[in-house]
């Protein structure tokens, strides 16, 4: 939203910094009034990573537009569900926001490829998968969505965990009921393992985890650990069956008010705060698996061969949702070889 004129909110802006994210200094003078100010929606706590990294966002475009531009990031889902805040930059009601692939893919039916399971044989292969030209392909493929790509935000890797027993191999997944996502990928994924997949809200997860009505959960290092559920699922499987990405959005009505100049600043310094989040990540996901681990936790790490059957009982999967995409599923896989 275009501000002008009004320099006493303009300046209580430049002083309070980033809303809902805590307070970062512009170094703002009377005379550097900001020509845009514009929010940023992060579902997050202000101490995440992703949220983290739409702080350095912020700040890097305020001080190299000159404090011509401000935006203010709103955390904590302050500004709404995903699938709400998508509705809102379609017109322009909020300007930025870092969104799961998830809420994307319904909008964007191709997003539906990046969340396949066991797609990725590690964390390399994706960056080198997302930072290519396929990446490229996708963050171009938002025409007439009303939302444009700017940069991928990591979040991890998710591996199944449990309160029975170590899973070593497929045949222990059989019968396990395991909570998933109220997604039909994961559903289809779980009984593609021989599990029984329990759609469930994941504030609920621990109390079920604890009365046995589901045997097990699947999430990231940093989900297990902070959401303390390796208190009583204390079995862990590093399968990493799906490396979903996210992205960091802005509205099309806010970027073509932009000139080209403010647009080549805007994209470079969200590929800036995509690196600071992706370490900012790893950090965070090294200490909670030193956590776990130091815990007593048990934790298992899948042979090549067993990953690659786990892999194999996708191959229905894939035709099923993504049956327009496969040349692109196999140019995925091809680059992991």
């Amino acid at each position: 939203m275009v501000r002008k004129g009004l320099t006493l909110l303009l300046m209580t802006g430049a002083v309070l910094g980033v809303g809902g994210c805590g307070i970062w200094d512009h170094g703002a003078q009377e005379e550097n009034i900001p020509e845009y100010v514009f929010t940023y929606a992060e579902n997050q706590a202000e101490d995440y990573p992703t949220a983290q990294g739409a702080v350095r966002f912020a700040q890097l475009v305020y001080e190299r537009t000159g404090g011509k531009i401000e935006i203010q990031v709103n955390a904590g889902g302050s500004l709404g569900d995903e699938r709400g805040i998508i509705k809102q930059m379609r017109f322009g009601g909020i300007d930025f926001a870092r969104i799961s692939l998830s809420s994307l893919a319904d909008f964007i039916p191709k997003l539906n490829v990046l969340q396949m399971p066991y797609l990725y044989t590690d964390a390399n292969h994706m960056w080198e998968v997302l930072e290519g030209e396929i990446g490229d392909d996708f963050l171009n493929s938002f025409e007439g969505s009303g939302l444009v790509a700017m940069s991928w935000y990591d979040a991890g890797a998710r591996n199944f965990y449990n309160t029975k027993k170590p899973v070593e191999c497929l045949e222990d997944m059989k019968g396990m009921k395991i909570r998933v996502q109220e997604s039909e990928v994961m559903q289809r994924m779980v009984r593609a393992l021989g599990g029984i997949p329990v759609p469930l809200p994941y504030d609920q997860v621990y109390s079920a985890l604890e009365t046995g009505e589901i045997d097990g959960a699947e999430n990231n290092w940093a989900s297990y650990d902070s959401e303390g559920h390796y208190r009583v699922a204390s079995y862990y499987t590093v399968d990493e069956h799906t490396r979903v990405p996210e992205l960091q959005l802005v509205s099309e009505v806010t970027w073509n008010k932009l000139s080209d100049e403010y647009k080549t600043i805007i994209r470079e310094c969200a590929q800036e705060s995509a690196l600071y989040e992706r370490e900012l990540w790893e950090k965070r996901s090294q200490e909670s698996e030193r956590r776990v681990r130091e815990s007593g936790c048990h934790v298992v790490e899948l042979t090549a061969e067993e990953k690659a059957r786990f892999q194999e009982a996708m191959i229905p999967i894939y035709g099923e949702f993504c049956s327009d995409y496969m040349e692109i599923i196999e140019a995925i896989m091809e680059a992991g070889r």
